[in-house]
């Protein structure tokens, strides 16, 4: 026999159902789930009410391409637009940029107060949401048309105001991005095209001063120089039969013959006429060439007009002299003669010595043909090489001032604010049924596993299953449990106790709740993410 908490008369073994148990924990401990209930709950909702409401405003901006067609302008900004666009965000989230626009639109006052500016910044950042948007190409690639600029504050309009600055520093910076980008290229390009232009001055001075100082060695001299070989070998033979007849003649006089040998006299007159002929004929040839100051034209008309001569005094001596003559008085006559023959055999030798040394000079003129050919190909091709590049960089060039020139009129791909953001009506975040809901159901929650600890490890027998579980030795009998007025006196002062404590409770739960919710940006934060999470 046992007496104490046990409540039953039923010593027999007991089946009860789970409702039954259920029922009897809460008539038990009832209170105790409902004083973490409340407790919890009213911590959730003072959270849920204090919280500072969070507003997100969102402005659209454009991409638009480029206005003239890429067949006719091409622009010389390069890359994708995605990384360009990260670009501008650094640019646009360095520490100068943002320290400006906190100062200038007052944001963050409680982070500004007392404390570096580092702590706004790294606030302001994170309060900053990019978003792409973009179509779906054939290639599979998705080709961004629009992005979205988002941002988060506890103020409807300054957040609006922000995310249009910051709207309209993407459209600035790119414009910048893109003029700073098309002129350092067409800079770059206008120094790479002097350069290539004084390389190509100086290789062309190069093949310039090589055909100046090797003038008539030249590869497409070389016809000339083997017609100019067979005429001075030509004029070399007529000065050899002149020599010879000459020397007939000098014989003859001596002899006291005045006329010349017939044979001589038949052969060299028309030698004469055909060389002269063939003479003019390759002055006429070089003239089509070269001007009348060119070595070669000044050679030849000397060499003609030397033949020419030639040809009249021998004409005028066949006159002065004819074959029927005879000297009246020899002795007096041969010394005259034979000093003009003496005096033409001189002059014949030396223009066969003149004639001679030209045709070495053209011989070496021809055998150094083909090593200035080699010479002037290497010249040639570094020349062609320079004039190439410099072409290339010319046409570049020119492309990169058009492609400036259309930057700087704004007719390339440019950004353009599609929706300015205005201050929304309602907060983002937090949201509060929701922040109720899950309080409610963390209450009912710990409410439920409250009851079952407490009755776990209460230390009390209600059932004598209870008892039977605990012990082997038979439960014969079960006595109530008598209630006299000084346990319910003691039973109420514990209650008003109770009661006291759990106000206070309540009370210093709601308190801290408020502290730590009133103006808690970085819970505010991430409960507003949470939200943003959830809407997507």
């Amino acid at each position: 026999m046992m007496r104490g908490d046990v409540e039953t008369d039923d010593v027999r073994p007991g089946t009860g159902s789970i409702l039954d148990v259920v029922l009897g924990v809460w008539s038990r401990r009832k209170w105790v789930g409902i004083v973490v209930f409340t407790v919890i709950l009213a911590a959730a909702a003072t959270v849920a009410k204090f919280l500072p409401d969070i507003y997100r405003a969102t402005a659209t901006v454009l991409v638009e391409r480029q206005n003239v067609a890429e067949t006719f302008v091409k622009s010389s900004v390069s890359g994708e637009l995605e990384t360009r666009l990260q670009t501008i965000s650094q640019e646009i989230l360095s520490r100068a940029r943002l320290a400006e626009l906190i100062a200038r639109l007052g944001l963050y006052p409680n982070l500004r107060d007392g404390a570096p500016i580092e702590g706004a910044i790294q606030k302001m950042r994170r309060d900053i949401v990019l978003e792409l948007k973009g179509v779906q190409q054939t290639n599979g690639r998705s080709a961004t048309v629009a992005f979205a600029l988002t941002y988060q504050g506890r103020d409807p309009d300054t957040v609006a105001r922000v995310a249009n600055a910051l709207a309209a520093f993407y459209v600035e910076e790119n414009v910048r991005l893109r003029e700073q980008q098309a002129a350092g290229t067409a800079s770059f390009l206008r120094l790479q095209l002097a350069d290539a232009k004084k390389r190509l001055d100086e290789q062309e001075q190069l093949v310039s001063g090589f055909r100046m100082r090797h003038v008539g060695e030249l590869p497409q001299q070389l016809a000339v120089n083997m017609a100019t070989l067979e005429r001075l070998q030509a004029q070399l033979d007529l000065n050899a039969a002149n020599q010879l007849r000459a020397m007939d003649r000098r014989e003859a006089v001596a002899k006291g013959r005045s006329e010349p040998d017939p044979v001589g006299s038949a052969v060299t007159p028309d030698a004469a006429v055909g060389s002269l002929a063939k003479l003019k004929q390759e002055l006429t040839e070089l003239r089509r060439r070269y001007t009348d100051k060119h070595p070669d034209v000044i050679a030849l008309k000397a060499q003609i007009a030397a033949l020419t001569r030639d040809g009249a005094d021998e004409k005028s001596e066949v006159t002065a002299a004819p074959p029927s003559a005879r000297p009246a008085d020899p002795p007096a006559r041969l010394t005259p003669a034979m000093s003009k023959i003496d005096a033409e055999i001189d002059a014949l030798k030396v223009q066969e010595r003149r004639v001679q040394q030209q045709m070495a000079g053209y011989q070496r003129r021809v055998e150094a043909a083909p090593q200035r050919e080699q010479e002037l190909q290497r010249l040639s091709a570094s020349y062609e090489t320079a004039k190439e590049l410099h072409a290339s960089l010319s046409k570049r060039y020119e492309d990169a001032q058009l492609a400036e020139s259309m930057e700087q009129s704004q007719r390339g791909e440019r950004f353009r604010i599609l929706d300015l953001a205005i201050p929304p009506k309602q907060p983002a975040a937090p949201n509060r049924t929701l922040l109720l809901f899950v309080g409610l159901l963390a209450a009912c929650g710990a409410a439920v596993a409250a009851m079952v600890v407490t009755e776990q490890f209460g230390g009390s027998f209600h059932r004598v299953d209870d008892v039977r579980a605990l012990t082997t030795a038979p439960v014969l009998v079960s006595i109530p449990m008598i209630v006299t007025e000084a346990d319910r006196r003691r039973a109420k002062w514990r209650f008003c106790l109770a009661a006291v404590g759990v106000v206070l409770t309540l009370v210093v739960v709601v308190n801290a709740a408020r502290y730590v919710a009133d103006g808690n940006e970085q819970l505010l934060s991430m409960l507003a993410r949470d939200a943003v999470r959830l809407a997507k």
